[in-house]
């Protein structure tokens, strides 16, 4: 397995907040911070389209 670089984490209102990462493998992550050893993983389309979706507002209850 690849080292998995982490982003600094998203927070919502709520105080919910996610890390989003990257490893050279093409391949994407989401944890919620402070428990990166317990994540989806995905290709890096795959993360950027939920991304998307959240931001459009069509995916917003996974928040």
């Amino acid at each position: 397995m690849s080292d998995i670089t982490w982003d600094e984490p998203f927070c919502q209102d709520s105080g919910n907040c996610f890390r989003l990462g990257t490893d050279a493998d093409g391949n994407a992550y989401i944890a919620v911070a402070g428990h990166e050893d317990i994540y989806l993983t995905d290709t890096i389309d795959a993360l950027r389209t939920l991304i998307r979706d959240i931001k459009a507002g069509r995916a917003d209850h996974l928040l």
